[in-house]
Protein backbone atom coordinates (compact mmCIF):
# COMPACT_ATOMS: atom_id res chain seq x y z
CA UNK A 1 0.00 0.00 0.00
CA UNK A 2 2.79 2.43 0.56
CA UNK A 3 4.36 1.97 -2.29
CA UNK A 4 1.44 2.40 -4.19
CA UNK A 5 1.54 5.65 -2.25
CA UNK A 6 4.78 6.50 -3.01
CA UNK A 7 4.26 5.79 -6.54
CA UNK A 8 0.82 7.66 -6.99
CA UNK A 9 2.61 10.98 -5.69
CA UNK A 10 5.77 10.89 -7.69
CA UNK A 11 3.54 10.16 -10.16
CA UNK A 12 1.26 13.00 -9.61
CA UNK A 13 1.34 16.64 -11.43
CA UNK A 14 1.87 19.53 -9.22
CA UNK A 15 -1.66 20.28 -8.40
CA UNK A 16 -2.42 16.91 -7.08
CA UNK A 17 0.95 16.73 -5.25
CA UNK A 18 -0.38 19.85 -3.27
CA UNK A 19 -3.81 18.10 -2.68
CA UNK A 20 -1.72 14.25 -1.41
CA UNK A 21 0.22 16.54 0.86
CA UNK A 22 -2.69 18.61 2.24
CA UNK A 23 -4.78 14.90 2.82
CA UNK A 24 -1.62 13.25 4.25
CA UNK A 25 -1.10 16.26 6.84
CA UNK A 26 -4.84 16.05 7.87
CA UNK A 27 -5.08 12.15 8.59
CA UNK A 28 -1.30 12.71 10.50
CA UNK A 29 -2.68 15.56 13.02
CA UNK A 30 -5.86 13.63 13.55
CA UNK A 31 -4.30 10.52 13.98
CA UNK A 32 -1.91 12.28 16.79
CA UNK A 33 -4.81 13.78 17.49
CA UNK A 34 -6.81 10.18 18.98
CA UNK A 35 -3.62 8.81 20.18
CA UNK A 36 -3.55 12.15 22.33
CA UNK A 37 -6.97 11.98 23.61
CA UNK A 38 -6.36 8.08 24.53
CA UNK A 39 -3.36 8.79 26.72
CA UNK A 40 -5.02 11.47 27.96
CA UNK A 41 -2.36 13.79 26.85
CA UNK A 42 -3.40 17.14 27.19
CA UNK A 43 -0.22 18.93 25.89
CA UNK A 44 -0.16 18.25 22.07
CA UNK A 45 -2.75 20.38 20.03
CA UNK A 46 -2.22 20.51 16.33
CA UNK A 47 -3.52 23.75 16.07
CA UNK A 48 -0.71 25.13 18.74
CA UNK A 49 2.58 23.50 17.20
CA UNK A 50 1.09 23.89 13.21
CA UNK A 51 -0.80 27.02 13.40
CA UNK A 52 0.70 30.51 13.02
CA UNK A 53 0.45 31.65 16.70
CA UNK A 54 -0.94 35.34 17.27
CA UNK A 55 1.77 36.39 19.75
CA UNK A 56 4.50 37.19 17.95
CA UNK A 57 6.79 36.07 21.08
CA UNK A 58 5.30 32.59 20.65
CA UNK A 59 6.50 32.72 16.49
CA UNK A 60 9.77 33.28 17.38
CA UNK A 61 9.99 30.10 19.28
CA UNK A 62 7.57 28.05 16.12
CA UNK A 63 8.90 30.21 13.03
CA UNK A 64 8.25 26.41 11.11
CA UNK A 65 4.37 27.20 11.53
CA UNK A 66 4.47 30.34 9.06
CA UNK A 67 4.34 27.18 6.27
CA UNK A 68 3.27 24.11 8.62
CA UNK A 69 -0.37 25.88 8.88
CA UNK A 70 -0.98 26.02 4.88
CA UNK A 71 -1.09 22.25 4.98
CA UNK A 72 -3.24 21.90 8.35
CA UNK A 73 -6.69 20.88 9.07
CA UNK A 74 -8.10 19.83 11.80
CA UNK A 75 -11.78 19.60 10.45
CA UNK A 76 -13.38 17.66 7.36
CA UNK A 77 -15.31 19.94 5.87
CA UNK A 78 -12.93 22.79 5.67
CA UNK A 79 -10.49 20.61 3.97
CA UNK A 80 -13.06 19.41 2.10
CA UNK A 81 -13.65 23.03 0.53
CA UNK A 82 -10.67 23.93 0.91
CA UNK A 83 -9.32 20.93 -1.56
CA UNK A 84 -12.26 21.54 -3.77
CA UNK A 85 -11.61 24.93 -4.49
CA UNK A 86 -7.48 24.61 -5.27
CA UNK A 87 -8.43 21.85 -7.43
CA UNK A 88 -10.97 23.90 -9.38
CA UNK A 89 -8.64 27.14 -9.05
CA UNK A 90 -5.73 24.96 -9.55
CA UNK A 91 -6.80 23.28 -13.01
CA UNK A 92 -7.31 26.56 -14.52
CA UNK A 93 -3.96 27.58 -13.78
CA UNK A 94 -2.04 24.92 -15.52
CA UNK A 95 -3.50 25.64 -18.27
CA UNK A 96 -1.38 28.52 -18.58
CA UNK A 97 1.69 28.28 -15.89
CA UNK A 98 3.57 25.62 -15.13
CA UNK A 99 4.52 23.35 -12.05
CA UNK A 100 7.19 25.84 -10.47
CA UNK A 101 4.89 28.52 -10.72
CA UNK A 102 1.86 26.79 -8.93
CA UNK A 103 4.21 25.85 -6.31
CA UNK A 104 6.03 28.87 -5.83
CA UNK A 105 2.13 31.04 -5.62
CA UNK A 106 0.82 28.81 -3.50
CA UNK A 107 4.21 29.09 -0.71
CA UNK A 108 4.13 32.88 -1.21
CA UNK A 109 0.18 32.96 -1.33
CA UNK A 110 0.28 31.28 1.97
CA UNK A 111 3.07 33.87 3.78
CA UNK A 112 1.29 36.52 2.72
CA UNK A 113 -1.89 35.93 4.66
CA UNK A 114 -0.25 34.46 7.11
CA UNK A 115 1.48 38.18 7.41
CA UNK A 116 -1.65 39.98 6.86
CA UNK A 117 -3.19 37.63 10.01
CA UNK A 118 -0.95 38.82 12.31
CA UNK A 119 -0.54 42.74 11.10
CA UNK A 120 -3.91 42.86 11.46
CA UNK A 121 -4.19 41.13 15.03
CA UNK A 122 -1.44 42.60 16.31
CA UNK A 123 -2.56 46.21 15.16
CA UNK A 124 -6.12 46.45 15.48
CA UNK A 125 -7.45 46.84 19.00
CA UNK A 126 -10.89 45.16 18.54
CA UNK A 127 -8.22 41.67 18.10
CA UNK A 128 -6.45 42.44 21.85
CA UNK A 129 -8.49 40.02 23.32
CA UNK A 130 -7.92 36.99 21.11
CA UNK A 131 -4.36 36.16 22.69
CA UNK A 132 -4.68 32.54 22.16
CA UNK A 133 -5.52 32.71 18.49
CA UNK A 134 -4.26 30.28 15.51
CA UNK A 135 -4.50 30.28 11.87
CA UNK A 136 -4.72 26.98 10.46
CA UNK A 137 -5.94 26.07 7.00
CA UNK A 138 -4.80 26.62 3.01
CA UNK A 139 -7.83 29.34 1.83
CA UNK A 140 -5.11 31.80 2.04
CA UNK A 141 -2.85 30.06 -0.69
CA UNK A 142 -6.03 29.03 -2.29
CA UNK A 143 -7.15 32.69 -2.98
CA UNK A 144 -4.09 33.45 -4.27
CA UNK A 145 -3.66 31.10 -6.88
CA UNK A 146 -7.82 32.00 -7.73
CA UNK A 147 -7.35 35.59 -7.95
CA UNK A 148 -3.92 35.03 -9.64
CA UNK A 149 -5.94 33.26 -12.66
CA UNK A 150 -9.09 35.80 -11.90
CA UNK A 151 -6.33 38.61 -12.98
CA UNK A 152 -4.58 37.16 -15.78
CA UNK A 153 -7.70 35.29 -17.68
CA UNK A 154 -10.39 37.62 -16.32
CA UNK A 155 -13.67 36.76 -18.31
CA UNK A 156 -12.41 32.92 -18.28
CA UNK A 157 -16.05 31.11 -18.02
CA UNK A 158 -16.90 28.92 -15.16
CA UNK A 159 -20.24 27.76 -14.89
CA UNK A 160 -21.75 27.63 -11.43
CA UNK A 161 -25.26 25.47 -10.41
CA UNK A 162 -28.03 27.67 -11.10
CA UNK A 163 -26.24 30.51 -11.94
CA UNK A 164 -25.00 29.48 -15.35
CA UNK A 165 -21.77 30.79 -16.87
CA UNK A 166 -19.83 33.46 -15.68
CA UNK A 167 -16.74 35.44 -16.08
CA UNK A 168 -14.78 34.16 -13.03
CA UNK A 169 -13.38 37.71 -11.80
CA UNK A 170 -17.33 38.01 -10.34
CA UNK A 171 -16.33 34.65 -8.31
CA UNK A 172 -13.14 36.36 -7.21
CA UNK A 173 -15.24 39.66 -6.43
CA UNK A 174 -17.85 37.56 -4.55
CA UNK A 175 -14.98 35.80 -2.72
CA UNK A 176 -13.75 38.90 -1.22
CA UNK A 177 -17.41 40.62 -0.67
CA UNK A 178 -17.96 37.34 1.85
CA UNK A 179 -14.98 37.31 3.79
CA UNK A 180 -14.88 41.50 4.25
CA UNK A 181 -18.45 41.22 5.88
CA UNK A 182 -17.90 38.27 7.59
CA UNK A 183 -14.96 39.43 9.20
CA UNK A 184 -16.62 40.70 12.26
CA UNK A 185 -19.16 37.32 12.26
CA UNK A 186 -16.50 35.02 13.31
CA UNK A 187 -13.12 33.13 12.28
CA UNK A 188 -12.09 36.95 11.17
CA UNK A 189 -8.23 35.35 11.19
CA UNK A 190 -9.44 33.71 8.76
CA UNK A 191 -10.97 36.01 6.41
CA UNK A 192 -8.09 38.29 6.82
CA UNK A 193 -5.66 35.65 5.31
CA UNK A 194 -8.02 35.18 2.78
CA UNK A 195 -7.61 38.91 1.46
CA UNK A 196 -3.82 38.89 2.11
CA UNK A 197 -3.80 35.76 -0.11
CA UNK A 198 -5.97 37.54 -2.78
CA UNK A 199 -3.97 40.47 -3.00
CA UNK A 200 -0.48 38.53 -3.44
CA UNK A 201 -2.36 36.58 -6.00
CA UNK A 202 -3.26 40.07 -7.97
CA UNK A 203 0.25 41.61 -7.37
CA UNK A 204 1.79 37.76 -8.77
CA UNK A 205 0.28 38.34 -11.98
CA UNK A 206 0.74 41.84 -12.28
CA UNK A 207 4.50 41.78 -11.63
CA UNK A 208 4.75 38.70 -13.69
CA UNK A 209 3.31 40.99 -16.72
CA UNK A 210 5.81 43.65 -16.01
CA UNK A 211 8.58 40.89 -16.63
CA UNK A 212 8.68 40.39 -12.68
CA UNK A 213 8.95 36.57 -12.22
CA UNK A 214 8.67 36.05 -8.68
CA UNK A 215 8.77 32.42 -8.89
CA UNK A 216 12.28 32.88 -10.15
CA UNK A 217 13.91 34.38 -6.62
CA UNK A 218 11.79 32.11 -4.60
CA UNK A 219 12.67 28.38 -6.64
CA UNK A 220 16.59 30.17 -6.41
CA UNK A 221 16.25 30.05 -2.49
CA UNK A 222 14.55 26.90 -2.41
CA UNK A 223 17.42 25.24 -4.15
CA UNK A 224 20.24 27.03 -1.94
CA UNK A 225 18.41 25.76 0.98
CA UNK A 226 18.17 22.00 -0.68
CA UNK A 227 21.93 21.78 -1.64
CA UNK A 228 22.75 22.25 2.53
CA UNK A 229 21.02 19.20 2.83
CA UNK A 230 22.89 17.23 -0.27
CA UNK A 231 25.32 14.45 0.36
CA UNK A 232 27.86 15.10 -2.56
CA UNK A 233 29.03 11.61 -3.76
CA UNK A 234 32.40 11.38 -5.24
CA UNK A 235 33.53 8.15 -7.24
CA UNK A 236 36.18 6.71 -9.28
CA UNK A 237 34.56 6.30 -13.30
CA UNK A 238 36.30 3.60 -15.20
CA UNK A 239 35.45 4.13 -18.87
CA UNK A 240 35.48 1.51 -21.70
CA UNK A 241 37.89 1.99 -24.03
CA UNK A 242 36.13 2.69 -27.68
CA UNK A 243 36.25 0.06 -30.60
CA UNK A 244 37.70 1.75 -33.73
CA UNK A 245 34.30 1.45 -35.01
CA UNK A 246 32.46 2.73 -31.82
CA UNK A 247 35.20 5.64 -32.70
CA UNK A 248 34.85 6.41 -35.97
CA UNK A 249 30.89 6.40 -35.87
CA UNK A 250 30.69 8.78 -32.74
CA UNK A 251 33.21 11.14 -34.90
CA UNK A 252 30.46 10.86 -37.60
CA UNK A 253 27.75 11.65 -35.50
CA UNK A 254 29.73 14.78 -34.47
CA UNK A 255 30.32 15.63 -37.82
CA UNK A 256 27.06 15.58 -39.24
CA UNK A 257 25.30 17.74 -35.92
CA UNK A 258 28.46 20.31 -36.31
CA UNK A 259 27.98 20.39 -40.31
CA UNK A 260 23.93 21.41 -39.60
CA UNK A 261 25.14 23.69 -36.54
CA UNK A 262 27.16 25.50 -39.44
CA UNK A 263 24.88 25.29 -42.06
CA UNK A 264 22.33 27.29 -39.66
CA UNK A 265 25.00 29.64 -38.99
CA UNK A 266 25.25 30.24 -42.93
CA UNK A 267 21.77 30.82 -43.48
CA UNK A 268 20.67 32.97 -40.37
CA UNK A 269 23.86 33.95 -38.60
CA UNK A 270 25.99 33.02 -35.45
CA UNK A 271 23.47 34.69 -32.79
CA UNK A 272 20.64 32.41 -34.27
CA UNK A 273 22.21 29.64 -32.45
CA UNK A 274 20.95 28.51 -29.17
CA UNK A 275 23.22 28.64 -25.81
CA UNK A 276 23.50 24.71 -25.97
CA UNK A 277 24.46 24.86 -29.91
CA UNK A 278 27.25 27.08 -29.57
CA UNK A 279 28.53 25.19 -26.45
CA UNK A 280 28.53 22.10 -28.34
CA UNK A 281 30.00 23.78 -31.57
CA UNK A 282 32.80 25.11 -29.20
CA UNK A 283 33.66 22.30 -27.08
CA UNK A 284 33.64 19.93 -30.63
CA UNK A 285 34.98 21.78 -32.95
CA UNK A 286 38.75 21.10 -31.85
CA UNK A 287 37.91 17.66 -31.75
CA UNK A 288 37.34 17.40 -35.86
Amino acid sequence: MLKDLKYRFTNANALFKLLYINLGVFVLVNFLGTLSYLFQSPTFSSEIWFGIPVNLKDLMFKPWTLLSYMFMHVEFFHILSNLIYLYFAGQIFLQYFNAKKLYSIYILGGLAGGFTYLIAFNLFPVFSSYTNSHLIGASASVLAILFAVATYVPNYKISLPFIGSIPIKYLAIAFVFIDIINIPEGNPGGHIAHLGGALFGMFYIRQWKKGNDLSIPFYNLVDSLASLFKKKHLKTVHKRAKTDDEFRADKSDRSELIDSILDKIAKSGYDSLSAKEKEYLFKNSKKM
